[in-house]
C-alpha cells in the first residue's frame, strides 16, 4: 500500500462521482481523519499514564478517613446487634470482614489491594486501547467500512434489494456485520478482563455460561431496540427535507425519554434481580433525607448483581425519581449529597469492604449539604 499523501484506501468504491476525490478535503480526509484519531488517542493514553501514577500512591485519601472516623466515633456507643442472619454470618466469613468492625481500619487494610486492582485495570486499558487504535487505523487505510457496505449490498441483492431503492434495509445489514465484527474483534479482551483481571483480584462470580448469555442478550437488544430507531431516523432524515434536523431531534428526545421509562423496567431485570428495599431505618432515612431536600423519592429498589462480582456483594439501593423543582440550587445540592453518597459506597465495594444498613445509614447522616448536621 502507498503511504505517501494524499492517502487513498487500499479498497474504494466503484461507481461514485470523482468530484470529492479531486478536492482539498477527499485528497485528505483519510490522512486528516487519522491524525485526529491519533491525537485524541494520544491525549487520552496521557491521561491514562497521569491516572496511572495515582495508583503507586501507598496514602490513604485524607478527606476519606475524616469523613468514616466521624462515622466510626458515632457508631461506637450505639447499641449493636443482636444475632446475624446465617446468610449474613456465611458471606462475611468469605470476605474476612467484621461488621460490628470500624470501618476505618477494614477500608485501610484493603486499600493496597484496591490501589493494585486499579494499576491492573488502568494497564490493560492502555493495552487494550492501543489495539483499538491499532485497528481502526487500519480499517480506515484498508477501506473495511466501504468494502462491508459493498458486501452489505450483496446480500441485499440476494432478496430483490437495491441500494437506491432500499437503503434503510442495506443500512441494518451493514450495521448488523459491523456490530458482529466488533464484538468478535472485542470479546478476547472482555473474557480476560472478567475472567482474568476480576478473577485474579477476587472479584469475578460470573461464569462462562452467563458471561456468553448476557452477551447474547445484549446483542438481542440492539437489535430489537437499536434496528427501528435506526430505520426510523433515516426515514425522517429522508422524507424531512431542509428542516430535517428539527426532526430528528424531536424523534431522538421522544425515543430517549421512552427508552429512560423502559430500561429500568423492562431492560435491566433482564440482568439482575430487582427487589423493594425492605421497611426499616435505612429506608426510612433515605426517604427522610429525600424529604429534607424536597427531592422526589418515588421508589426504592434493590439490585442484586452479586451472581455476576462481588463488587456488588453489597446490594446498591436505585432511586426511581422525577425531577419536578426548577430550582439550580436545590438540583446542585440534591445531586451533591447523593453523589457524594454513591461515592461513599462504591469506594468502600472496591476496596471489597461490606457495608451493611446501619453504616449504610450513617453515610446517608453524613453526606454533605444535607441539613442534618
Amino acid at each position: 500500500m502507498d503511504f505517501t499523501l494524499p492517502l487513498t484506501p487500499k479498497y474504494t468504491q466503484t461507481g461514485g462521482t470523482t468530484k470529492a476525490a479531486t478536492s482539498l478535503f477527499g485528497d485528505y480526509a483519510v490522512a486528516a481523519t487519522i491524525a485526529f484519531t491519533l491525537v485524541v488517542f494520544l491525549f487520552e493514553a496521557y491521561l491514562n499514564f497521569r491516572q496511572r501514577k495515582s495508583y503507586h500512591k501507598t496514602d490513604f485519601p485524607r478527606e476519606l478517613e475524616t469523613t468514616v472516623g466521624n462515622i466510626d466515633r458515632e457508631t461506637k456507643n450505639t447499641t449493636s446487634a443482636a444475632t446475624e442472619k446465617k446468610k449474613d454470618n456465611e458471606e462475611d466469613n468469605q470476605d474476612n470482614v467484621d461488621r460490628n468492625a470500624p470501618l476505618l481500619p477494614q477500608l485501610k487494610n484493603k486499600f493496597a489491594h484496591a490501589q493494585s486492582y486499579g494499576l491492573d485495570k488502568i494497564n490493560f486499558s492502555i493495552f487494550s486501547s492501543t489495539y483499538a487504535i491499532t485497528e481502526e487505523v487500519i480499517f480506515l487505510l484498508y477501506g473495511f467500512l466501504p468494502y462491508v457496505w459493498d458486501k452489505a449490498c450483496n446480500i441485499g441483492s440476494k432478496y430483490g434489494w437495491t441500494e437506491s431503492e432500499n437503503e434503510i434495509k442495506i443500512t441494518l445489514i451493514f450495521l448488523g456485520i459491523v456490530t458482529i465484527i466488533g464484538t468478535v474483534t472485542s470479546l478476547p479482551f472482555e473474557l480476560y478482563s472478567t475472567f482474568e483481571i476480576e478473577k485474579k483480584h477476587g472479584f469475578n462470580k460470573q461464569t462462562l455460561g452467563l458471561f456468553f448469555t448476557d452477551k447474547i442478550k445484549s446483542l438481542v437488544l440492539q437489535a430489537v431496540f437499536g434496528g427501528p430507531f435506526v430505520a426510523l431516523l433515516l426515514q425522517i432524515i429522508f422524507a424531512g427535507g431542509e428542516k430535517f434536523y428539527l426532526y430528528v431531534w424531536a424523534f431522538t428526545f421522544v425515543f430517549s425519554i421512552i427508552m429512560m421509562t423502559l430500561v429500568p423496567v423492562v431492560i435491566m431485570p433482564l440482568f439482575n434481580k430487582y427487589e423493594k428495599l425492605p421497611d426499616g431505618p435505612l429506608k426510612d432515612s433515605i426517604y427522610d433525607l429525600a424529604g429534607k431536600l424536597s427531592f422526589p423519592l418515588t421508589k426504592l429498589f434493590v439490585m442484586d448483581g452479586s451472581k455476576r462480582s462481588s463488587h456488588s456483594v453489597s446490594s446498591y439501593a436505585l432511586l426511581s425519581i422525577i425531577f419536578r423543582t426548577n430550582q439550580p440550587q436545590l438540583r446542585t445540592r440534591i445531586k451533591c449529597s447523593l453523589l457524594y453518597f454513591m461515592y461513599m459506597v462504591i469506594f468502600a465495594e472496591r476496596l471489597h469492604v461490606r457495608i451493611h444498613e446501619e453504616q449504610t445509614n450513617r453515610l446517608v447522616r453524613h453526606s454533605p449539604n444535607t441539613g442534618f448536621e
